[in-house]
């Protein structure tokens, strides 16, 4: 591709050599004239197609909806983003267009769609406890990275974490994120961004965001992997609409092992699912501040996944695992896309509560 578009190609400053400007002509051939039936994902920039480029490289292509002002922002921002960090645990930025007023950035192909989808909503196949935590791990790494980086994700969710292949997670859209230059410039964001039942309750209160808020998302999305429901259930009753605080409330009265998915009983150690519980508990503590830093969550999930590997093959006591009571609550057929976890891209502390 670099050599067939070289001279079409307009490199951004500071980018690195695999993102560059890509024909509009290229990628309306790639979709067929962006057929609808290509359309993998909706988001508020607008729809995700599924291409082949002709030399048979598989990408995802998002397109942003030509009345929104906030997709040209997040555009930028994404080319800004994923031009200057690259990570084994980030997706790629293959491309770009920005002619015909038509905006679309082009990414690597993840062929298997984003985590929510392998947790709930859907038929896929059940993940087994030790890949869910793999998945964690890849996840953290990510994170761990961008706030090495001096960078902000603010939406993390499990929405924005893709999947390959061989189910390697990495961490996708950058549009809200932020540097620490603008943060430093700014000290407290004005206009609240993200998405419900995500959100740091510090961050939508007081305006503060810091790299701890995207800790107490990555908090949420945790309890989403071990829970299998959405961040927002509006059709539960009150005390379970929110995971987050549904969660916390089951870990105070040692009843954890009673929300976990359905089908991971008998499959979790009973001091995996503590170390699991204890760290995503810390993720959503109020303040930021009692939070651990990403370093700590990827060390405790690491000690997590080791905790359920078996030590003493022949002690059923080391090996000893969950067995879950009752009352097991299975969301595995909650509809992802109707549940409340939904992006509010423009909202006011007024206007939202806090998730806790």
């Amino acid at each position: 591709m670099g050599r067939k578009y070289s001279k079409a190609t307009t490199y951004i400053s500071g980018a690195s050599n695999s993102s560059f400007r890509i024909p509009f002509v290229v990628l309306q051939e790639a979709t067929n004239n962006f057929d609808e039936s290509l359309v993998i994902g909706l988001g508020g920039f607008g729809n995700i197609y599924r291409a082949v480029l002709c030399d048979g490289t598989k990408v995802a292509l998002k397109r942003c909806k030509p009345e929104s002002e906030q997709g040209i922002q997040e555009f930028q921002r994404e080319i800004e983003m994923l031009s200057h960090f690259r990570h084994p645990y980030l997706v790629s930025l293959i491309g770009y267009c920005d002619e015909n007023n038509v905006t679309i950035l082009i990414y690597e192909y993840m062929e298997n769609g984003n985590l929510t989808r392998h947790l709930y909503g859907s038929n896929l196949p059940t993940m087994s406890w030790e890949q869910r935590l793999e998945i964690c791990i890849g996840a953290a790494r990510g994170l761990h990275y961008l706030h090495n980086s001096a960078v902000i994700h603010r939406d993390v969710k499990s929405a924005n974490i893709l999947l390959d292949e061989n189910f390697v997670p990495k961490i996708t859209d950058f549009g809200l994120s932020k540097t620490r230059t603008e943060f430093d410039q700014t000290h407290v964001t004005t206009v609240l961004k993200g998405t419900w039942g995500y959100l740091d309750p510090e961050y939508v209160l007081r305006g503060k965001l810091t790299k701890k808020s995207d800790v107490y998302s990555f908090g949420v999305v945790l309890f989403e992997v071990l829970c299998a429901r959405p961040a927002i259930v509006r059709s539960l009753s009150r005390e379970m609409v929110s995971l987050a605080a549904w969660a916390m409330e089951s870990h105070s009265k040692g009843q954890l092992e009673q929300i976990i998915d359905p089908n991971l009983v008998t499959k979790i150690r009973p001091e995996s699912l503590r170390k699991f519980g204890e760290t995503a508990v810390k993720c959503l503590a109020d303040f930021g501040v009692d939070r651990p830093s990403m370093g700590d969550v990827l060390w405790n999930l690491e000690y997590a996944l080791h905790l359920q590997e078996p030590v003493i093959q022949d002690d059923p006591k080391e090996n000893s695992t969950i067995l879950i009571g009752e009352q097991i609550n299975d969301f595995s057929h909650v509809d992802a896309s109707s549940s409340a976890a939904q992006n509010w891209d423009d909202l006011s502390s007024d206007e939202v509560m806090s998730p806790r």
